[in-house]
């Protein structure tokens, strides 16, 4: 039996990680003196809540070599897939525990993405695995996919990337003065985040600007899956998917909450679209 790993920061609902039989680590969220589990001690509502009640900003970080020992421990053969190795020291940690636990077959994947972004890659793998495919053909699989993982996220307000250091203070004021929305992007072939644009207007023509580059896309556009990930705008989620669903007939567009560790980057109202690109 082939067993498929993730962590958290996949942003995988409960029902699909069911549905395709997918373990995941949590990461580690620190507000103040508290250390909170992503998705399983905390979620993303309950941590802005606590944000906005405490003032205090939040801190993430990879889960420990004990934990990761702990996922390890299976008499099956693994493939983890985690968040980029470039945003994150997940993939170091759970590589360097891996090659220590020399008893067992374990085999590490950086995604080279963030959110529903390692989700799409995971997804692969579980596709492969259930058509009976051997860990080599899923790992190539899932290599071949990962340069070709499209993602974009909108951040509505610039007051996380503030905090978290990823804007300057001026950034931050003219930004908010002018409204304008920065839509980044993940590099998938590096595993970098990128801004791409900055949007300068209202919220709907921010999410128009997202259908726009999906339907620049069509017809490269692997239709079985499309993810709208967000920080808590539903309506805007079912916006976009109603509107994805005129431009092209896509098998399943789901619809996930984004954790909390990448929450605590993006901040509220942020919201993307995910999929996967033929070439």
């Amino acid at each position: 039996m082939i067993e498929i790993l993730t962590d958290s920061c996949s942003d995988l609902n409960q029902e699909l990680l069911d549905a395709h039989r997918i373990r995941q680590i949590p990461f580690v969220v620190t507000l103040g003196e508290e250390t909170y589990l992503d998705g399983e001690t905390i979620t993303t509502p309950q941590l802005f809540e606590k944000v906005a009640q405490s003032g205090l900003f939040p801190k993430t970080a990879a889960p420990s070599p004990a934990d990761f020992i702990t996922l390890f421990d299976s008499p099956n053969e693994m493939i983890y897939i985690g968040i980029s190795s470039q945003l994150s020291a997940g993939h170091q940690v759970a590589s360097k525990v891996a090659e220590s636990l020399t008893d067992k077959k374990i085999h590490v994947i950086d995604s080279h993405n963030l959110s529903t972004g390692i989700a799409l890659s995971v997804l692969t793998a579980c596709d492969l695995r259930d058509k009976g495919c051997s860990v080599e053909e899923i790992i190539t699989g899932v290599e071949e996919v990962k340069p070709h993982v499209h993602t974009t996220f909108i951040i509505d307000k610039l007051d996380y990337l503030y905090k978290g250091g990823r804007c300057s203070a001026m950034e931050h004021v003219v930004g908010s003065m002018l409204h304008i929305r920065p839509v980044i992007e993940v590099d998938a072939a590096k595993g970098t985040m990128d801004v791409k644009e900055k949007i300068n207007g209202s919220r709907k023509k921010a999410l128009n600007s997202m259908l726009i580059d999906f339907e620049s896309h069509l017809p490269n556009v692997d239709l079985k899956r499309v993810f709208l990930t967000h920080t808590g705008c539903d309506e805007d989620a079912l916006y976009l998917k109603k509107e994805l669903l005129k431009l092209a007939p896509i098998e399943n567009v789901y619809i996930t909450h984004t954790g909390c560790t990448v929450a605590t980057h993006a901040g509220p109202d942020t919201i993307g679209i995910l999929y996967i690109l033929k070439e």
